[in-house]
């Protein structure tokens, strides 16, 4: 586990910063239009000068030898990397959109970042670096020595989006199980990705946590133990574990969380700012909420804490691309199969129907055992599971695969099973 800290290079509004430092518009930042972001209301860097990129790259070594933080995310790097900063551009693929005369990328911002990562990575080889960008620029995480712009890993940018598209447009009988798998896997093999639920944005003042869509007001009222278990927060809770066991099994090769999201926190951080009167009273976090013994927030902690020490004992994020398989992705039953090394995972996503031999293709004949269950009693779940029961593949081909066995699967239960 490591920490990292946002680099907001295209994020510092006209109100803030280094803006007119000296008086003029151009001490830092480009004159004239070119500096100016039409979208954010914020001042762009002119990378081409030395003493810009001095002041970027003291920047981040401070923030290493000063704060010890892991690493960097890179925010806002498409707006970076292209004159037309994404704005009101579509990319397909194609290699015409990244490269040659008609790419409209942005060379010296390309060359600062390249020099951001050689540095961090030769003065501090454990650094982390990550890039928020939604282009799909090839070669934007693999090293510079092989014509690479350097990060270790791009941001799943489709999978948050994915899950705000649900709970906010769609009922939960018409989701797509093939597209919400398909978004989930649908990355470059070659370049690292990280995996997460939630935005920025929905950890500071933005849009809605996960948890508020799913449970809203009902937050307020019901997340006491004392309280009867709703249908909103049973399904609330239920689903806010299954996105976050779908997320981390099947979504990249990293997962990342926003400080506070794993357990449901009510509110938005939000700090001192000219939008707010320079106000304090939210720039925090209540870690209070899951120490309480009658919220249910500490089951939805638990949970997270259990599903990060099991991918941490398995090492299943590092599994080679030919180990990872998906054999199910069924829109009557709304359920996913997707297995990863000696790892099995079965998602239920159906809102009323359990299956009591529901078949599963793998790979390996075997036992297999469960590792974490979504619906077990100390994360609040209705226990329907015996979790000591072992699973038997037998060489009988399903779905595509060598092997299969029998599991129950209860409606709107996520599991994950081990080869032993």
């Amino acid at each position: 586990m490591s920490s990292s800290t946002s680099c907001t290079a295209t994020h510092r509004t006209t109100m803030d910063g280094l803006n007119q430092f000296d008086g003029s518009d151009h001490q830092y930042f480009h004159e004239g239009s070119r500096g100016r972001h039409d979208l954010w209301d914020s001042r762009l860097f002119n990378y081409a000068s030395w003493e810009v990129l001095r002041f970027l790259l003291s920047n981040l070594r401070f923030w290493v030898e000063e704060y010890r933080v892991d690493g960097f995310r890179f925010d806002g790097v498409t707006s970076m990397i292209y004159n037309h900063h994404g704005i009101g551009t579509g990319f397909s693929g194609n290699y015409n959109e990244y490269y040659g005369e008609h790419s409209q990328v942005d060379l010296e911002a390309l060359t600062y970042l390249k020099l951001a990562n050689h540095m961090m990575h030769s003065l501090y080889p454990n650094c982390i670096t990550i890039a928020e960008e939604v282009s799909g620029m090839p070669g934007l995480c693999r090293p510079v020595a092989e014509g690479g712009v350097g990060f270790d890993y791009r941001m799943g940018m489709a999978v948050p989006d994915l899950y705000i598209k649900l709970l906010k447009e769609i009922k939960d009988e018409d989701w797509n199980m093939g597209h919400i798998a398909h978004t989930l896997i649908n990355r470059r093999r070659t370049e690292n990705t990280v995996a997460y639920c939630e935005c920025h944005d929905q950890c500071l003042v933005g849009d809605k946590t996960i948890a508020f869509w799913l449970m809203d007001a009902e937050m307020y009222v019901n997340m006491s133990v004392l309280s009867p278990l709703t249908p909103v927060m049973s399904r609330g809770l239920a689903l806010h574990k299954m996105f976050r066991l779908l997320t981390i099994a099947m979504g990249g090769e990293a997962y990342l969380n926003f400080m506070g999201n794993e357990f449901g926190h009510p509110e938005w951080v939000d700090f001192p700012r000219h939008g707010n009167n320079f106000s304090y009273k939210y720039a925090r976090r209540q870690w209070g909420l899951i120490k309480d013994p009658l919220l249910r927030y500490k089951f939805l902690n638990e949970f997270d804490h259990a599903m990060i020490c099991a991918c941490k004992s398995t090492g299943w994020l590092a599994t080679p691309p030919d180990q990872e398989y998906m054999s199910c992705a069924h829109e009557d039953d709304k359920v996913i199969v997707f297995e990863r090394g000696n790892m099995v995972f079965l998602l239920n996503f159906h809102a009323s129907k359990s299956f009591a031999d529901y078949r599963v293709g793998v790979r390996m004949a075997g036992s297999y055992r469960l590792l974490l269950s979504t619906d077990s009693a100390r994360f609040d779940g209705h226990s329907l599971i015996d979790e000591s029961v072992q699973y038997l593949a037998r060489e009988e081909p399903y779905q595509n695969r060598p092997c299969s066995m029998l599991v129950y699967l209860p409606s709107r239960v996520g599991l994950a099973l081990i080869r032993v």
